[in-house]
């Protein structure tokens, strides 16, 4: 095991020939996301996520989720971000990881109250709604005006696909990528849940100091659902891009919070759902 793959044994049936070879499989374990913050008792730890996830850039899956939740509103609150505990003795992996807080930071304890399980399949399960992101303050991101020519965006997939290096070894991982108007990939995350991908990607944004990313577009190499977008609204990206569909709750949110939403981007063709204008 590397990892992020695993390489079995296998049986390869063909018509009516079975030939014994070697495949690998993505990797898929738990990972345990602990905050600790300063309290009246002293420090405080708390378990808020369990996500099964790829193994590698834990702690940047640990950050990017604690942003994209609303936990931590800059990477300059944050202490550490550590792994726990011993490797655990079947994967020699090690599946705690701990955002420790710095001395000052508020913590919303009303978040805290959610325990989160996430499979990779689904995302966050009982996932808020519209309604509950339009008490949260976000801003609509009518002002961002970053445009993002027609060859740049139909070049996006190709230049994704050439930077999954798991993908390219297993076939079973997501894949979430920041680009500038250039065209230029900045960061390419791999993960089993597309959630877990663009968590990464908002992660290594924020440990490089580049949030709010209201310059850049987020890229996904699946569906466009409503948390992907939600994403994408916290961290500030303007533009999002799937290869696959968006779902309708997807859809209404780029409307309200006035985003760009590009589906089946696909050879040289895409669909744009909303924001027509960032798209020259």
């Amino acid at each position: 095991m590397t990892g992020s793959s695993l390489a079995i044994d296998i049986s390869k049936v063909s018509g009516d020939q079975r030939v014994s070879k070697s495949d690998n499989v993505a990797v898929e374990e738990p990972l345990e996301i602990q905050l600790s913050y300063p309290s009246a008792e002293g420090a405080a730890a708390k378990s808020i996520s369990i996500t099964m996830r790829t193994p590698g850039e834990d702690a940047e899956l640990a950050a990017g989720f604690l942003y994209t939740e609303g936990i931590i509103r800059s990477g300059e609150q944050l202490a550490s971000v550590e792994h726990r505990g011993a490797p655990a003795p079947e994967s020699a992996l090690r599946n705690i990881i701990c955002a420790r807080l710095k001395p000052g930071v508020d913590v919303d304890l009303g978040r805290l109250q959610r325990h989160f399980y996430t499979t990779s399949s689904c995302g966050v399960c009982g996932k808020a709604s519209l309604d509950a992101l339009r008490v949260t303050g976000l801003k609509s991101l009518a002002d961002k005006s970053t445009t993002f020519r027609r060859d740049v965006i139909v070049a996006l997939p190709d230049r994704l696909r050439a930077r999954q290096q798991v993908f390219t070894r297993t076939g079973g991982l997501h894949a979430a990528a920041v680009f500038n108007p250039g065209g230029e990939i900045l960061f390419v995350r791999e993960d089993v849940g597309r959630h877990n991908a663009v968590d990464k990607v908002v992660g290594a944004l924020l440990f490089e100091d580049m949030l709010p990313a209201n310059e850049l577009g987020l890229m996904v190499s699946g569906r466009a659902s409503f948390e992907l977008m939600q994403k994408a609204l916290v961290a500030g990206i303007p533009l999002l891009a799937a290869v696959s569909a968006p779902s309708s709750l997807a859809v209404q949110l780029a409307h309200e919070f006035d985003m760009t939403l590009i589906g089946f981007l696909r050879k040289d063709t895409f669909n744009i759902y909303a924001g027509e204008q960032r798209v020259i």
